[in-house]
């Protein structure tokens, strides 16, 4: 009983303890306004020896909330970029609110005499890069796109928008989602002048925002902050155009903004390769400088949706459909890898016409229950149809001569319904870093192949024949799978805390291949024969129980966390047709992550992570069915996979000097993967019956996945940045370093390829006026290759791309653009060393008394150099690859710009907008 009695008395104690903290709130505002300033830096200091003692960033109405402070005296001091710091000094003995709070802007005056400062570009706020929008100069009608390829460590490379050396994953304005991560469309749909600033920073996965423990899941995120007086009105531009060979453009794009609630409409349909609507008038494949491949037609319409329902709920939802019609033509040349004396090449023209429609939902619902209960669910469905009409003509050759040829024409209708639902719910104590959160997830997913196959095969070797197949293959694939976790945190001490785990998932995936030889073909009709041997049932689960625990330690600069976790796998796969098969196979593994963060100054953040994961076999990977789409290269799957295991290592340094706008990061990250997923390739020497009957002919091939060790990739990438005050632009330096090895299996010998590259770059864009603006940019890349089987495949190359974008308002509203992107290449096969210049021009008129219109003519592919070449380097061959692209046209366009804002728009403002 004393001891019972002694533990209540603890318990009492420590809730008696507990109940002695409070919460602080308060609005930081604007002065002179009623614009609430969002991200700004709220520290809470202990008087009189200023020790840090929490510190959180105001919402995207300015409104911020620390709780579970224990009483005394403490120095609040809020920062925002562009204002002044504000100092509050406050005794604490009850919850406390502060009301509203109001900064304002920074300024140098003399008596009457303004001394105008250049505008800092941005500075370093932990692990956030924060960039002041008004310190980069853009066209009065430019995108959001084209702001944020100014600023400082973003670049598009390889098609993809990067900022830091990732690639950027997510958009969100203000803070919300914006058209469900599609980042094109997402910048497209900002003009550039309604943005305050932007931030560039790792965001935590959903589970790591509601407990403040961090799982490693993270997206490299840029968050667009608007302009307050920006948020209530419509906006947005609408082009129309017509050109030479019935080519066509019409686009729009509108938002509408009231505070919190956000809705934005895009439209499109053209038949010059637009993925997206663009505002920037020379704009190919989103503003990336390089051609789609193909000749492509698409329609599109777009809504996204974000609101507050009341003052508990947040609610961001987008829906997007896209009908894209792609008529494409491709050669390709490839040098597999083989026994260093009996060297084997394949060549292909293929010819391919799809028909795509694709819908997707997207939505993040937000529910504050109270100050304590938080909970987000995350729907995604996506729906998608394609239709393909395709044919090829594909050769294998060797040091004698021709091995074999078949020429495949092919006929499809596919289908692919995926469902995710994603469940957060968190529990915050009273205790400050006790907090208990649980997730769930769950997806269902299905698709449908029906395909109609003609194949003609020449064999040469030992001796000349011809095959004939004619076949109906069909293809049912469903999936469901769920997963559950719960996890506990606990404060140890003042600035440690631990956090407790559990994680329990399935995966479960059916796939039927069935394939149908025709026979007695008619005008109308015809009768199908099974053939067996080409033919599938088969079923996986995947059964994963994770238990993690962790430890964190936060200090003012310092953040240092370790955990380990257990994982279980069991892997069952069941064969029921041709012959009934089963296999269950069991993993195990130890998984430690440990997490290193360290604030080096106001502006300078340094990151190491060492993270370990699991990689579990697909159900295409695991079905041993033989694949004869090219009856040159069969592929099949290998039920005997195991997982793959993989540790990696990755670095960060960021820094930025807002007094001289130097910015400088660096990224690097190392990884090694043990039973790695690559291929097995048997290339036969002579004609060879495989399993079912399957014949394979003298240098026809197997794809075979297999488990192999010795896989590891290293990638560096760093960039320089500073203001050139002679021409008033900024001058940007990057450069990279990267190696990969990738183990391979030919004829049951190892192989590995490795790869190296080594490339930089230079851009310079300009911060002149809204008058002029240009971007200048140069990326070359030096690489090497090197297999360890076959010394022949060993190569050098280079690959060059220089690109030139330039705007300029001449005089009485009269346009000029030019866009120029040149791509250099040597090194690589005959006929593929391919140099060229794709060079865009357009000259317009602004009209209307705001100019709020343009007329322009365009010209596309000026010098009808335009092409598409790229290299290939994967574990089994190396190859070179070219595309058909749109060729020359000329565009009459007109488009409007729509600015309608409230009449809380000052003066200032409105002569920024409408002159």
């Amino acid at each position: 009983m004393k001891k019972l009695s002694a533990v209540f008395f603890i318990l009492f104690a420590c809730f008696q303890a507990s109940a002695q903290n409070f919460s602080i709130t308060g609005r930081i505002m604007e002065e002179g306004t009623e614009n609430g300033v969002p991200s700004a830096t709220v520290l809470l200091q202990s008087l009189p020896d200023s020790t840090q003692v929490d510190g959180v960033i105001s919402d995207f109405d300015g409104n911020f909330n620390i709780p579970g402070i224990p009483k005394g005296n403490y120095l609040i001091k809020i920062q925002y970029l562009g204002f002044k710091t504000l100092y509050k000094s406050i005794q604490l003995n009850q919850n406390l609110q502060l009301g509203v709070l109001e900064l304002s802007e920074e300024a140098t005056a003399l008596d009457e005499v303004t001394i105008n400062a250049r505008r800092a570009t941005g500075e370093q706020k932990g692990d956030t890069t924060l960039y002041n929008a008004a310190a980069f100069k853009t066209m009065r009608d430019a995108s959001a796109q084209t702001l944020v390829q100014k600023l400082p460590g973003v670049v598009m490379m390889d098609g993809a928008l990067q900022a830091q050396g990732e690639n950027i994953a997510q958009i969100l304005v203000d803070g919300k989602p914006f058209f469900g991560g599609d980042i094109t469309t997402a910048l497209q749909n900002l003009p550039a002048e309604v943005i305050q600033g932007i931030e560039i920073y790792d965001q935590k996965s959903e589970k790591a925002q509601l407990s403040g423990f961090d799982d490693g899941e993270r997206l490299k995120t840029i968050n667009i902050v608007t302009k307050p007086n920006r948020r209530k009105g419509q906006f947005g531009k609408t082009t129309a155009g017509y050109g030479t060979d019935d080519r066509y453009l019409l686009g729009a794009s509108i938002n509408s903004f009231n505070e919190d609630q956000r809705i934005t409409f895009t439209g499109l349909s053209n038949d010059i390769n637009l993925q997206d609507y663009s505002s920037d008038a020379n704009s190919q494949n989103g503003g990336g400088g390089r051609p789609q491949n193909g000749i492509i037609t698409t329609n599109i319409l777009g809504l996204n949706y974000t609101d507050n329902w009341g003052e508990k709920i947040k609610v961001s939802a987008s829906y997007l459909y896209r009908k894209r019609k792609n008529e494409g033509i491709s050669s390709l040349f490839r040098e597999y890898v083989t026994s260093s004396d009996s060297d084997q090449t394949y060549a292909e023209d293929s010819r391919n016409t799809r028909t795509n429609q694709d819908h997707r939902f997207d939505m993040r619902f937000e529910y504050q229950i109270n100050e304590n209960n938080r909970l987000v669910y995350r729907p995604r469905l996506s729906a998608a149809f394609d239709k393909e009409n395709s044919g090829f003509l594909g050769q294998s050759m060797n040091a004698d001569g021709p091995l074999n040829q078949t020429e495949n024409v092919r006929t499809a209708d596919n289908q692919d319904y995926d469902l995710y639902n994603r469940l957060y719910f968190s529990h915050k104590f009273a205790k400050k870093g006790r907090s208990f959160t649980i997730s769930a997830n769950q997806g269902s997913h299905a698709n449908k192949d029906d395909a109609l196959r003609r194949a003609e095969n020449q064999y040469y070797q030992p001796e000349e024949r011809t095959e004939i197949i004619n076949q109906n293959i069909t293809r049912d694939r469903t999936g469901f799978n769920w997963d559950v976790g719960v996890s506990y945190t606990e404060p140890i001490g003042e600035k440690g805390q631990m956090e407790f785990e559990y994680e329990i998932g399935n995966r479960g995936d059916d796939s039927d291949q069935l394939t149908y030889d025709i026979l007695n073909e008619g005008e109308l009709d015809y009768d199908l024969a099974l053939d067996t041997a080409l033919s599938n049932t088969f079923e996986s689960k995947y059964l994963n129980q994770e238990v993690e625990l962790g430890y964190q330690y936060k200090m003012e600069k310092v953040r240092f966390q370790v955990e380990m976790e257990y994982q279980m796998g069991k892997l069952q796969n069941d064969q029921t047709f041709p012959q009934p098969f089963d296999l269950t196979r069991t993993f195990d593994a130890f998984l430690p992550t440990i997490r290193f963060d360290y604030e080096i100054n106001d502006n300078t953040n340094f990151e190491l992570d060492y993270d370990t994961d699991t990689d579990a076999p697909r159900i295409d990977q695991l079905q041993s069915v033989i694949d004869n789409s090219n009856p040159l290269q069969l592929r099949t799957g290998n039920p005997d996979l195991d997982q793959s295991y993989s540790n990696r290592i990755r670095g960060r340094f960021r820094t930025n000097n807002p007094d001289t706008d130097h910015s400088f990061f660096l990224f690097a990250q190392a990884q090694i993967v043990k039973n790695t997923i690559s291929n097995s390739s048997f290339i036969a020497d002579e004609t060879t019956e495989l399993a079912n009957g399957i014949i394979l002919e003298k240098g026809s091939q197997l794809f075979l996945p297999v488990n192999l060790d010795g896989a590891r990739n290293f990638r560096s990438w760093m960039s320089y940045g500073m203001p050139l005050g002679f021409v008033k632009s900024n001058f940007n330096i990057n450069g990279g370093l990267s190696f990969d090895r990738r183990p391979g299996q030919v004829n049951g010998e190892l192989s590995f390829n490795n790869s190296q590259r080594f490339s930089t770059g230079i851009s310079l864009t300009s911060n002149i006026s809204d008058q002029v603006d240009f971007n200048i940019s140069t990326r070359g890349s030096f690489n090497k290759v090197e297999n360890t089987l076959n010394p022949a495949l060993n190569n050098k190359y280079y690959n060059q791309y220089s690109r030139l974008n330039f705007s300029w308002i001449i005089w009485q509203g009269i346009v000029y653009r030019l866009d120029v992107n040149h791509q250099l290449n040597t090194g690589l096969s005959e006929g593929f060393d391919i140099n060229f210049v794709l060079m865009n021009m357009s000259l317009g008129k602004k009209i209307f008394n705001n100019q709020r219109g343009e007329i322009s003519l365009n010209v596309y592919d000026l010098l009808g150099q335009n092409n598409s070449v790229r290299r290939n380097v994967t574990d089994i061959y190396i190859e070179d690859v070219q595309n058909n692209v749109l060729q020359r046209y000329f565009m009459l366009s007109f488009s409007y710009n729509l600015r309608r804002f409230s009449k809380g728009t000052d003066m200032d403002d409105y002569n920024e907008i409408y002159n």
